[in-house]
């Protein structure tokens, strides 16, 4: 299949069941559940109407924002700790991460009695930092970046003997994320499509590690934002390729560069490796509270963006993974703005009318009748491309789609209105 704009086909997958030297193997995967079995929960796979009948056939959540800890991550780091000796359990471990990373870790130090320090990157979620702190970790601030955070924990590891937990770059925490892939065929033994939100690529691989021995002919996506996707470069290049700069609201998934070990899995295990814009991060969140009633992150609701984005990919039985539900409050109050405004459920506009009584009342009246919900008015008489006499009415409304907000915008232009989109400030 030719690659569009956006979606990038890596190396055939290999078929072979046995995978190649040197990856998670299968038999690692099961063993590794065993070792988790009393820890994580066996998250639940939840059906999504809205999502099937855009695929036209079964999609399924599978519901890793209500594991412990609010993500996935709780899976490998807590393979990784119980995996190392008793005295470099006694020397503490330290991590790096943008807030999820950090709560896995932290819970997991704190269920196997180790001393957890996590660098965080300035201007993470202040939620994510209180609930890492509430698990008993010590938080410090490094850099701006994952990237950054993680040059000041390596530097740690070597100051003080902390073992180094990698968020994504190690065979334990591929291992330990793989459990999820083992789930999903227990869950929905006929799936045929599985797609998985991609950041440094520690998930995927180890989902599609424990997928594609069993079941080679179930499709795996991975799922990057388009403003930091590390991934196509890197899997054209044989080898991690560093972006010099991300803008994403999807911090969870916001990584520069692959890791060395998730790339290697990922060129053997995973079919394509798709891109989504951030309004369709914003409308899967929205659609995720909305229909599905799951509080996710823009990360944790990649895989349901790139679904939504173009549905006719996707063979069903579809699983996309909710990889986290850690979001701020107050980001989430402003992404389900962002993403009603993507869904044409928010229209701003600014009309443009003579000064004269009863013409604000006209223009309420028509988008009142027109099924419009006036949400905020603000009327003015002055402004640098006003003529005198004139007055601009700017209307934050409530509608239903795109399609009706464009008909509200052609009733008033059919009434004689001057009708601007957006808003002064846009």
């Amino acid at each position: 299949m030719a690659a569009e704009a956006g979606w990038h086909n890596p190396p055939v997958v290999n078929d072979d069941p046995a995978p190649p030297a040197g990856l998670v193997t299968l038999t690692e995967i099961e063993t590794a559940r065993d070792t988790l079995r009393h820890v994580v929960r066996r998250t639940p796979l939840e059906g999504s109407r809205p999502l099937a009948a855009l695929v036209g056939g079964p999609v399924y959540l599978k519901c890793e924002n209500l594991q412990r800890a609010g993500s996935f991550k709780i899976r490998g780091a807590y393979l990784r700790i119980s995996r190392l000796s008793g005295q470099q359990r006694a020397n503490g471990v330290v991590a790096a991460s943008a807030g999820n990373h950090a709560q896995g870790v932290a819970l997991a130090g704190q269920l196997l009695g180790t001393e957890v320090t996590v660098y965080m990157p300035h201007g993470a979620s202040i939620a994510k930092v209180e609930a890492t702190r509430a698990y008993g970790a010590t938080v410090a601030f490094s850099g701006t970046t994952v990237d950054e955070a993680l040059k000041e924990a390596r530097a740690h590891a070597e100051r003080t003997g902390a073992a180094l937990i990698h968020p994504f770059d190690h065979r334990d925490i591929i291992t330990g994320q793989g459990t999820i892939g083992l789930e999903i065929l227990e869950q929905c033994p006929d799936v045929r499509t599985i797609v998985v939100a991609t950041g440094g690529g520690g998930l995927v691989a180890g989902i599609a590690a424990a997928v594609k021995p069993q079941r080679a002919d179930v499709t795996v996506y991975g799922v990057q934002a388009a403003a930091a996707a590390a991934y196509p470069a890197s899997i054209a290049a044989g080898h991690p390729v560093r972006l010099d700069r991300m803008a994403t609201m999807a911090d969870g998934i916001a990584i520069a560069s692959p890791g060395v070990i998730p790339l290697a899995h990922v060129r053997a295990f995973v079919d394509e490796m798709l891109t989504v814009p951030e309004d369709a991060l914003s409308r899967a969140l929205l659609l995720c509270l909305e229909r599905a009633k799951m509080v996710v992150e823009p990360a944790g609701a990649a895989s349901v963006a790139a679904v939504m984005e173009r549905p006719e990919r996707f063979e069903p039985p579809v699983v996309a993974v909710l990889s986290g539900g850690n979001i701020d409050p107050i980001l989430l109050l402003r992404l389900i703005q962002h993403g009603m405004i993507a869904a044409g459920r928010y229209l701003d506009i600014r009309v443009r009318v003579p000064d004269r009584p009863g013409n604000l009342a006209g223009v309420l009246q028509l988008l009142g009748e027109n099924g419009g919900n006036v949400l905020d008015v603000v009327h003015s008489r002055t402004g640098p491309e006003l003529h005198l006499g004139d007055v601009e009415i700017e209307l934050t409304l409530e509608t239903r789609s795109n399609e009706h907000a464009r008909n509200l915008i052609g009733h008033l232009r059919a009434s004689g209105y001057i009708v601007i989109e957006g808003s002064a400030a846009d």
